[in-house]
């Protein structure tokens, strides 16, 4: 018998049923061992030796594994044609070494594609494990783990708040912050644009102001509306013919198949997929054997397979569709060892597999190949100058003719950044032509700053940098937002507070660690060792040797030393240059004491030097320069009733609004969707509010804003309401009808409100189930009837869209039900067990 190891149940399942009877096939659903997490697992003073664990939850599985390997002939290790591939392979031959079952012959086979000529292939050329793959394995987990078990302890004492840092989550988080500081500093430029909108034998073209009064017009040259108004004038004024017209044919290839970094890219831009989505579904589409081996930084595709794709696309187009000369790519990565096949459909005759999103990427990926074997696409860029009668005005009008589509007629690669004018289509014009003006505008415009990076373009600019690797990308991304450094709106990064602190902490203390060329040159170092070109204990030696005395320096500060240094370092972002020239450090409550940086349990915060005299404060994150709104102590006015000044505040919750002092004050949350002044206030201070007595059962019902939001309530049961205005206006009859139909609708007697959905997204694109935005006791999840999942912080609720949605519920599902679940029903029984026999001895008494 001959015993074959792969990783996942699925490619058992496929393989074993090529193979035949002679073979059994197990999984070993992933790694087997780890590093457990805890001090001494590696230890640099004995050659950086690591002591590997078993996972608790894989006994079932090795055990086996272990039970076939004490009869089998022959083991073969199957796993994923990849560093982390080999690692498996070798933790499982580690775990049967030591409990002395290994058969006596052990080979590693690579396939990359689950078909069965690629497995047979497979089969007939066995080799032994790649010793560089696994130092290379070794060398980034000890890496990774000698990071955030020397440098999280760190951030812990003298960051309050701080979770954990990361040899490539911190600069991947790094690149994010600098992004949000860019746009910070930006500064808008205003200027103007003049075009004319004009018309030739039916066909309408604009054209923009190149030249004015004889001089050349640059996009920021008209900075003031008085310029353009005037320059708008001579355009209208102007009789303009074409001077000259310029013609350039071009040329546009198709781009290589995918890698793994640029199907994350485009599956974002094109399908909305986060980044570990799509690994998941290319995963599933790989072990369906419907595409080749997803984790790859290669571009090239198989002989065999470009002749399949040149086939595939003279079946479908005509002959002029197909080039010449088979296309060949090359792959800019250094470390070929790691450099895969493109990702490619295994058969290029399939357009199609699968529904929902496994049928959406896999038709994604099959063009993306397919067209990187057709023709390229001739182009006829084309560019229109007119002059008015004296020479001193100039318009210019630019577009671009598709000659041949080639590729173009079945693919595109997406864009970050979209919009081009040589793109506009043109009449065909000859010079002394004088094409109707139909209208002259002058527009304002002001520069933008640069863009928030999406998940594709994060993507993308890590790899520019060298930065981690593609099949890391997914799992540095899922890091920074369950950790909440980072959160999405309109699919866009946004630092959050404790990123930026962190950043800067670690900017601070650690600048070389966090810096983008030091992480790159790590990178190639530990890819020189999978190549076989460097000894991984010596690429951890130089680094341990610098890194481990930084952190005990920085470990041996006093946290006011290293607050003090913070404060310093944010300057320029906690205190801004005022307008004015004032002091932008002074306190605006008392006037005269200075503002610091301050450390507390819940995190940093600025505070006034007079405390406790005074009480000043405001959150790390919000706005401290010129037209800021400041967060300390408010007074919005005087309530009638008690004299009492009224203020607005700004707590660990966020901001709220006090009337009078101490224990006996009065305090209110302020809600999102009010403009707040004194009258609102005071209003909001005074609920809960009665709307009267229910005509049924003469009890009141009040009206109130809870912790989920406006509400009814009555007899302890709950109606929602969908504003905070309705608090105040609804009225009894209202009331009764929105408490019983949050009755019939299965409302409960829940702090919050009635148990009705805040919204239907819409249904599951892959089940076909009604997916529903509820809030719950715990905050805000989303279900489709069967599978309950809870919205993660970095999720907005009122920004969350349906595919997001059926992400979570499938992660949800997939990881089977909460732990201890099912456990507390088998109490009783039992307990009954254990006073059974108690019972009978009184009977018999």
């Amino acid at each position: 018998m001959q015993l074959v190891i792969v990783e996942s149940p699925a490619k058992a399942k496929t393989i074993e049923k090529y193979l035949g009877s002679d073979y059994r096939v197990l999984a070993s659903y992933g790694h087997v061992r780890d590093l457990p997490p805890r001090d001494g697992s590696v230890n640099p003073e004995d050659g950086f030796a690591m002591e590997w664990e078993t996972y608790a939850d894989k006994s079932k599985q090795l055990k086996a594994i272990s039970d076939l390997a004490k009869t089998a002939d022959r083991l073969i290790l199957a796993t994923d044609p990849d560093r982390e591939g080999e690692a498996i392979s070798w933790h499982v031959q580690e775990v049967l070494r030591n409990k002395k079952v290994l058969p006596r012959e052990v080979e590693r086979v690579t396939f990359n594609a689950i078909t069965k000529p690629a497995i047979l292939a497979a089969m007939k050329a066995p080799r032994e494990l790649d010793t560089d793959l696994i130092d290379a394995y070794r060398a980034r987990r000890a890496l990774d783990y000698l990071v955030g078990f020397t440098l999280s302890p760190v951030l812990w004492r003298k960051l309050p708040g701080a979770k954990s840092a990361g040899r490539v989550q911190s600069v991947a988080l790094r690149i994010i912050v600098d992004r949000e500081r860019e746009i910070e500093s930006f500064r808008p430029q205003e200027y103007w644009s003049v075009t004319a909108d004009m018309e030739q034998d039916g066909t309408p073209f604009v054209a923009r102001l190149v030249k004015y009064k004889g001089h050349k017009i640059d996009r920021l040259t008209i900075g003031e509306e008085g310029t353009a108004l005037a320059a708008k004038k001579a355009v209208e004024e102007g009789r303009f013919s074409v001077a000259s017209v310029e013609t350039k044919p071009a040329t546009r290839n198709p781009p290589p198949p995918f890698t793994t970094s640029t199907l994350q890219q485009e599956a974002a831009r094109k399908l909305g997929f986060s980044a570990s989505h799509t690994m998941r579904i290319a995963q599933g589409l790989y072990e369906d054997g419907a595409i080749t081996y997803m984790r790859t930084d290669g571009v090239q595709m198989d002989p065999g397979a470009i002749q399949e794709a040149r086939k595939a696309v003279a079946t479908r187009y005509d002959g002029s569709y197909v080039p010449d000369k088979p296309r060949i790519y090359t792959t800019k990565a250094k470390n070929a060892q790691e450099a895969h096949e493109a990702i490619r459909p295994t058969d290029f005759s399939k357009d199609k597999a699968g529904s929902g999103d496994h049928g959406r990427l896999y038709e994604l990926i099959w063009k993306r190949a397919l067209a990187s074997q057709m023709a390229s696409a001739r182009m006829e860029r084309t560019t229109i100058d007119l002059e008015d009668g004296t020479g001193q005005q100039g318009l210019r009008a630019t577009g671009q003719v598709v000659l041949f589509a080639g590729y173009l007629t079945l693919y595109e690669e997406g864009r970050d950044d979209e919009g081009d004018e040589d793109s506009r289509r043109l009449p065909r014009l000859s010079a002394g032509d004088a094409p109707a003006k139909k209208s002259v505008n002058a527009e304002q415009h002001f520069t933008q700053p640069p863009p928030r990076f999406s998940e594709a373009s994060l993507v993308k600019r890590l790899e520019e940098l060298g930065i981690g690797r593609p099949s890391t990308y997914a799992s540095i991304i899922q890091t920074l937002k369950d950790r909440a450094y980072v959160r999405i709106e309109k699919n866009r990064f946004f630092a959050e507070e404790s990123g930026r602190l962190v950043t800067a902490f670690l900017e601070r203390f650690f600048e070389k660690y966090v810096g983008y060329d030091f992480t790159a040159e790590l990178e190639e170092e530990l890819d020189d060792v999978s190549g076989g070109r460097a000894q991984w204990q010596a690429v951890l030696e130089s680094f341990w040797k610098d890194f481990k005395p930084r952190t005990t320096e920085v470990m041996e500060q006093k946290p006011s030393e290293v607050t003090a240094a913070l404060d310093l370092f944010l300057e320029p972002y906690l205190f801004p240059a005022k307008a004015d020239g004032g002091d932008p450090r002074l306190c605006p409550n008392c006037g005269n004491g200075r503002l610091a940086l301050r450390g507390g349990k819940f995190g940093a915060f600025v505070a006034c030097s007079n405390y406790p005299e005074c009480k000043f404060t405001r959150r790390f994150g919000e706005p401290g320069g010129e037209g800021a709104e400041s967060t300390g102590p408010e007074v919005l006015g005087v309530d009638p009733d008690t004299g009492l000044n009224v203020e607005r505040k700004s707590g660990r919750f966020g901001p709220y609004i006090q009337l009078g002092e101490g224990k006996e004050a009065a305090r209110a949350s302020i809600p999102k969707d009010v403009d707040l002044d004194l009258e609102w206030a005071l209003k909001l201070l005074k609920l809960p509010r009665t709307v009267g007595n229910h005509p049924e059962s003469g009890n009141p019902i009040t009206a109130s804003i809870g912790r989920y939001g406006p509400y009814l309530a009555h007899d302890g049961k709950y109606a929602r309401l969908q504003s905070t205005a309705e608090v105040f206006e609804t009225g009894m009859n209202a009331a009764v009808v929105k408490l019983a139909e949050a009755a019939a609708n299965g409302g409960r007697p829940a702090r919050g409100a009635a148990r009705e959905p805040l919204k239907v997204l819409g249904k599951h694109p892959r089940t076909e189930a009604e997916i529903k935005l509820m809030e719950g006791r715990y905050g805000a999840y989303v279900t489709d009837g069967e599978t309950n999942a809870t919205l993660p912080k970095s999720i907005d609720k009122d920004q969350l869209t349906l595919e997001e949605a059926a992400q979570l519920i499938d992660a949800r599902a997939a990881a089977g039900p909460p732990k201890g679940k099912g456990k507390k029903k088998a109490a009783p029984k039992k307990a009954a067990a254990k006073k059974a026999p108690a019972k009978k001895a009184a009977a018999k008494k």
